[in-house]
């Protein structure tokens, strides 16, 4: 092959000029050149034809004809859509998808994108009775390999998530492996996992099946016609403006792919799209001696960074290398996008990991390589959504090449977003909404794109962390911090502390410990751990999102009783933690809500609700001038100081009694601290623990630092991170938004009802839901699960996503875990449900559902046996710890 290839540069290749004037691709049916038969409303695209007028209004205008856009219009439709229009730039079809290899896998690192991906491929494969078009559906199968046992470690977490959902899979051999591909090298692996669902298809053939069933429900589709910008008005918007004229709209979808970005700056208010468009090289060979089958399944070898299909007799195969290369797209249309050069040199080193997997191919014969344009977003996850500052403008791209994958499932979510206000399923990991305008700059994204793509086939271990576009955000405190030991994570753009090395750990031994097992910062955490309930500690939680609500009358107080479960007409300087609930009770937020003032409101919500809490608040606020919303994120260093000594430490700086007769809990006083005035105190510290957090305005925050350090010497004072945050607040069994709560989750569910003001004659937004669901009983709950039989040791960790199986059968998955230095045992959280009725009905849990199973956590296939309650564990266990330190006491002193 490597012959072939050196000739092969010197020739002029046959396909890739066919490849732009065809509406073929790389699937195995034949192409249909030139060819693009126009139903109903979709305008004629030869030069010789008029085109279609476009219509002077719609209901929504879709940008972009590729398997996204079409996928949004077909699922519309589907829902009953009328007056949809789709307009392309160019050619349908004929940007990224044309060029894409057609692979849909459900080998995704996270639950909603296994599901979107085996959403996409039932729905192909019945595309073809629903238009008479044929999508080149070919169900392969797919065996991602692995060469080393953390790889095989990975892929069994991963088919023990995929078995959740119901998707087939097999862990296998080696040997089994030769069986199914009689092409692959497998000396060197240690195992695979065999995935007979995934298929491929010919992604242009698919695009234009879209296309014909979405024009057949009545959706207008234009060619050749550039969206030159949007047109809004009072922050909604109200239409296009487009080469061929302007189209008045209620709803503009973004699916514009590479050029999503450019896009989103076409309009008054700018929409920030946070992807980046990178070369993406894949080689195409002529048929093999012996024709490889076209059900030859699909070989994803992740740590050659190479994949491989079956191609026509031959092979398609490309990856992801360690060196991509990014490009920009402005100013570039799609004849720009085909004419990407190919670059062999670049491509080699997935050439050498090819003919090392599979010898075979050395005398093959390469027909092309190609170059093709794919987005990548900042964390390898597809933007999806409304915008936060455009009300009626949503957005569906960055696919980080899966695009074929992914299209058929997300079409249908934003469909259903668009139509009935939320999706069916909980796509928070996707929404446009967690980012914000921070990660729009170009640098950013640029550097942020050439680590994501070599990333996609990286081996990634439990809390891994991005290197690039670091230092974004910081605290005042972040180089003090640094100097002490920290090392850092990011979160929203923040550096937060993880832990503090003490002197004389190896850093660099200590920052490359990656592994499924105990971590080389156990001991470090249980340091920390320990301070926290035994003296004191302090956390650096600047980068909480911090808003403030004011009003001139009662209109804060009116709008955050409608938005919040709990109630907030409380005296001033009380602490309210609440839920902000949607119409299904769900939450949307999850927040702590002080009241400053009568009519002054200050809002604490985690780090990554600052883009999405804020865009639901400013949805529900009347248009007031008198009323008024602050983001001070900004403003405020937040410290935790942790631990029963916390209060002496603050008495001696403030010369004011800190113990609970003078400052009740849930409370909040504007206090002195040191020098500084204005520091606002309070009574909690999101962990069960007692102490206090003080928001200091940051030109204070070193001086406050400081002088906490220094009178906390006598205490035992130290720093401490957030993976001691962490354990503290699971084994105290306290849930956290985006980890165990989400928009479909209720008070009632994990246990919260007492945080409702059901006996208030009140009305707020989930109200009435969570009526109905207390009268008809609740589905399932949240649950704390104590591994019994787990050697910490020597056993692999749960961190999230593990299968909870309730008397041998499957009953939830784990949210979160963390290891309880208290208990000296795992701690995982998460949700049970009971088993549905004999009429497919979901069943009511009760108490005695939770309390008398004997319940098992799968761990990359491995079961081990939990202890599951409603409660912490925290008080038996202590009791259970000092009975046994006194029985070997006593034996102690017996000898």
């Amino acid at each position: 092959m490597r012959s072939c290839v050196r000739s092969s540069r010197a020739l002029s290749p046959a396909l890739f000029p066919r490849l732009r004037s065809d509406a073929g691709c790389w699937g195995t049916q034949p192409s249909r050149r030139g060819l693009w038969i126009a139903p109903r409303h979709l305008s004629p695209v030869g030069d010789a034809h008029q085109p279609t007028p476009l219509p002077s209004q719609a209901r929504v205008v879709i940008c972009g004809g590729g398997v996204v856009g079409t996928s949004v219009a077909y699922h519309l439709a589907k829902l009953g859509w009328t007056e949809i229009v789709l307009l392309e730039q160019g050619r349908l079809g004929a940007g990224t998808t044309r060029m894409s290899a057609g692979i849909i896998s459900v080998a995704k690192p996270i639950f909603i994108e296994s599901k979107m991906a085996d959403y996409s491929s039932t729905l192909y494969e019945r595309l073809e009775d629903e238009t008479g078009v044929k999508t080149g559906f070919v169900r392969t199968g797919s065996l991602c390999l692995a060469q080393n046992q953390d790889r095989f470690l990975s892929l069994k977490r991963l088919a023990s998530r995929l078995k959740v959902l119901g998707i087939t899979c097999n862990v296998i051999k080696p040997k089994e492996v030769a069986k199914l591909h009689p092409l692959v090298n497998i000396h060197d692996l240690v195992g695979a996992l065999h995935l007979p669902g995934d298929a491929v298809v010919s992604p242009a053939d698919v695009n234009h099946a879209l296309a014909v069933a979405a024009a057949s429900h009545g959706v207008q589709i234009h060619e050749r016609t550039h969206v030159n910008h949007i047109l809004l008005e009072r922050g909604h918007v109200t239409g296009v403006e487009t080469d061929r004229g302007p189209i008045e709209c209620e709803y503009f979808v973004n699916c514009a792919g590479q050029w999503a970005y450019e896009l989103g700056q076409a309009s008054e208010t700018k929409v920030s799209v946070p992807l980046h468009g990178c070369e993406h090289f894949y080689l195409l060979t002529k048929p093999l001696e012996q024709p490889l089958s076209p059900n030859t399944p699909v070989v994803m070898d992740m740590d050659g960074r190479i994949y491989v299909q079956p191609w026509q007799g031959g092979v398609l195969s490309g990856g992801f290398e360690k060196n991509p290369k990014p490009i920009f797209t402005e100013g570039r249309n799609q004849l720009d996008v085909h004419n990407m050069q190919e670059d062999w040199d670049h491509f080699e080193p997935m050439l050498s990991a090819l003919l090392r997997r599979m010898p075979g191919l050395e005398s093959c014969e390469i027909q092309q390589l190609v170059n093709c344009p794919e987005s990548f977003t900042p964390d390898m996850r597809c933007l999806m959504g409304e915008t936060p500052s455009v009300h009626g403008y949503y957005v569906l791209a960055g696919m980080n090449s899966s695009g074929l994958s992914f299209a058929g499932g997300a079409g249908k979510y934003l469909a259903e977003w668009m139509t009935y206000g939320y999706p069916t399923a909980n796509v928070w990991p996707l929404d446009i909404k967690r980012f914000g305008n921070l990660q729009s700059s170009r640098t950013f994204l640029r550097h942020r794109v050439m680590e994501v793509t070599p990333l996609l086939y990286e081996l990634k271990v439990p809390r891994w962390d991005f290197q690039t576009g670091r230092q974004l955000r910081t605290s005042p405190l972040y180089d003090r911090l640094d100097t002490q030991g920290a090392r850092w994570m990011e979160k929203h753009g923040f550096e937060r502390a993880k832990y503090f090395v003490p002197p004389g750990k190896d850093l660099l031994s200590l920052d490359a410990s990656k592994t499924f097992y105990k971590p080389d910062w156990f001991d470090i955490v249980g340091t920390e751990v320990k301070c926290c309930k035994e003296a004191v500690c302090v956390i650096d939680m600047s980068s909480f999102t911090k808003f403030e609500l004011t009003s001139s009358g009662d209109q804060a107080l009116e709008l955050l009783q409608h938005l919040c479960a709990n109630d907030l007409d409380v005296p001033v300087g009380h602490i309210v933690h609440t839920g902000m609930l949607n119409e299904r009770g769900g939450y949307e937020n999850d927040c702590s809500v002080v009241r400053l003032s009568k009519n002054t409101f200050f809002i604490i919500s985690p780090t990554d609700q600052q883009v999405h809490c804020w865009a639901w608040i400013k949805k529900h606020m009347p248009n007031d001038p008198q009323l008024h919303l602050e983001d001070v994120s900004w403003k405020y260093t937040a410290l935790n100081l942790i631990g029963p000594r916390a209060m002496d430490v603050l008495s001696e700086l403030s010369y004011v009694p800190m113990t609970p007769e003078h400052f009740p809990s849930l409370f909040c006083k504007e206090m002195s601290v040191g020098y500084a005035n204005g520091i606002r105190v309070m009574s909690m510290t999101h962990t069960g623990e007692p102490g206090f957090m003080l928001y200091i305005p940051i030109e204070y925050a070193l001086h406050v630092y400081n002088e906490v350090m220094s009178v906390g010497q006598k205490y035992g004072i130290r720093n401490a991170g957030y993976y001691a945050l962490r354990s503290l607040r699971i084994e105290k069994f306290f849930a956290f938004w985006g980890q165990d709560l989400d928009s479909f989750t209720t008070p009632l569910e994990c246990g919260r009802e007492f945080r409702v003001k059901f006996d208030k004659d009140t009305d707020f937004l989930g109200r009435e839901a969570l009526l109905q669901q207390r009268a008809a009983g609740v589905t399932r709950r949240f649950v704390m699960l104590v591994l019994e039989d787990h050697d910490t040791e020597l056993d692999l960790w749960p961190w999230w996503g593990e299968p909870v199986y309730r008397n041998g059968q499957l009953a939830g998955v784990t949210s979160s875990s963390a290891y309880s230095y208290t208990l000296e045992r795992h701690v995982c959280l998460g949700f049970v449900s009971p088993p549905a009725t004999p009429d497919g009905l979901p069943g009511v849990i009760t108490p005695d559902f939770i309390n008398r199973g004997d319940y098992e956590v799968d761990i990359a296939g491995q079961r081990y046996p939990a202890k599951a309650k409603l409660y912490p564990f925290s008080s038996l266990f202590a009791q259970q710890r000092r009975r046994k330190d006194d029985m070997e006491l006593s034996n102690f002193q017996g000898k």
